[in-house]
């Protein structure tokens, strides 16, 4: 079973920073693409930002102020958040797929992490 464990959330201030990490179970090198979604309350998944081997990709409400990487030997993917705002406040989710043949992809989620910005 593949695993993806997320931390990092918590409470910060507007206009504080946040680093969010994904820990998978198995080489991310494995995975075609990585993102990260979140979901406020009332409101449908968004994703916030892709990297895959097209590059990194950025929700326009993110872009400029987060960004999404990777450390290959420590399998863990990351998103740094900085000049947060109260509308990011979410519960944030690692997300990886994978093509395992030509019919068929495999998809993983993390359980997710809670990200609250009020003052």
């Amino acid at each position: 079973q593949v695993q993806l464990v997320e931390s990092g959330g918590g409470l910060v201030q507007p206009g504080g920073s946040l680093r969010l990490s994904c820990v998978a179970s198995r080489r991310i090198s494995t995975f075609d693409k990585m993102d990260w979604y979140r979901q406020a309350p009332g409101k449908e998944r968004e994703r916030v930002a892709r990297i895959s081997d097209s590059g990194t990709y950025y929700a326009d409400s993110v872009n400029g102020r987060f960004t999404i990487s990777r450390d290959d030997a420590k399998r863990t993917l990351y998103l740094q958040m900085n000049s947060l705002k109260p509308e990011d406040t979410a519960v944030y989710y690692c997300h990886a797929q994978r093509r395992v043949s030509i019919e068929a992809d495999v998809e993983y989620w993390g359980q997710g992490t809670q990200v609250t910005v009020s003052s």
